[in-house]
């Protein structure tokens, strides 16, 4: 398999190399340990070791010296002229992880109403969980009867056939997420599981390992008022190696008065919700059949054949990423009822 890994980078349309972190690492964990030691493999991404990792990674005196100074900022393309904190403050590799930005001016909203945002600074593809779809990608990423969790069944019929956009965050990027759509919270929920790395290596050798991480589950309903009109949405937010922690914490003035996520709440579209502790970790939006209309230039990307992507070697199919700033435009709302009337009269 080609050690490279590029993307797409959005503003651009420039085809980028990815610099894998701690590649040398995951790929040793996801080969030989992984067959000759499940044990062992089962150990190193159990909850634990995972925070044990970050640990070591995040927060000893090593870990910062090397992670935290001006080469690696420069390396990971982090610009520090948008972060809230003064720079100086930002003097250890938790702090620069878990910076804030300036956020309502460095990531602007479109402005029509039926946008759907992108929750978090990351790279993101998009599929459809509708089986006879072209995009029909998911059993590569994860398994749809596993990924909601077992007390869930009603929510799998609810979006079953639909739609969804797998966003993965590298250790570089802004880890806060926000909310993508605005809606009345009707459930919220977490399914326990495991830790794996969300490196590409990983994936491809390790079958669906979303829906076996440990994950919080955030459903919510768009069709009421004041929201955003594109039907039930379902939030999931993956932990992967080295993520110790995801803190619900919303606010709807810059990062103040941060509140718990809680059923019945309503959530205003475009806000940090929650804050992913240091690493890499994985955002699922699931959205119900007919609803969403995906930004043309994310599926298009998606099929180049041109872009040396792991996930397109790995699964022989192009799957390739386009990089997404936190609060662009993913989609569009579909106008549920405009949708009946046009299918009615066919």
């Amino acid at each position: 398999m080609s050690p490279t890994h590029q993307y797409i980078e959005r503003a651009s349309g420039r085809v980028c190399n990815e610099p894998l972190f701690a590649d040398r690492i995951v790929q040793w964990l996801y080969h030989p340990v992984r067959e000759k030691a499940p044990q062992l493999f089962q150990l190193l991404t159990s909850a634990r070791v995972s925070k044990l990792l970050g640990f070591f990674n995040y927060d000893m005196a090593l870990a910062t010296k090397v992670l935290g100074n001006q080469q690696f900022l420069r390396e990971a393309g982090i610009n520090l002229g948008e972060c809230l904190d003064p720079p100086r403050t930002l003097d250890t590799a938790r702090k620069v992880f878990e910076r804030k930005i300036r956020y309502w001016t460095y990531r602007p909203m479109p402005e029509q109403p039926q946008a759907i945002l992108s929750p978090a600074d990351a790279r993101v593809i998009v599929g459809s969980l509708d089986e006879t779809s072209d995009m029909e990608i998911k059993g590569k990423f994860f398994s749809y009867e596993e990924l909601l969790g077992e007390q869930t069944s009603n929510w799998l019929d609810c979006f079953r056939g639909g739609d969804f956009a797998l966003f993965r965050l590298t250790p570089d990027k802004y880890h806060y997420n926000h909310t993508p759509v605005a809606g009345k919270v009707v459930d919220y929920y977490q399914v326990d599981g495991c830790f794996h790395s969300c490196n590409p290596q990983a994936i491809i050798t390790e079958a669906t390992p979303f829906s076996k991480n440990r994950r919080i589950v955030t459903i919510m309903d768009t069709d009421v008022e004041g929201g955003s009109g594109v039907g039930k949405v379902a939030m999931l937010e993956v932990v992967a190696l080295m993520i110790g922690d995801i803190v619900q914490c919303y606010s709807e003035c810059c990062y103040d008065h941060p509140r718990e996520i809680k059923t019945g709440m309503f959530l205003k579209k475009g806000y940090p919700k929650s804050l992913y502790r240091p690493g890499s970790s994985t955002d699922v939006l699931l959205f119900e059949k007919g609803r969403v209309e995906f930004a043309a230039d994310l599926i298009t990307n998606r099929l180049r054949q041109d872009v040396q992507s792991r996930f397109s070697t790995g699964f022989n199919n192009p799957l390739v990423e386009t990089d997404i700033q936190v609060r662009s435009l993913l989609g569009t709302a579909v106008n549920h009822q405009l949708a009946n009337q046009f299918r009615s009269k066919k």
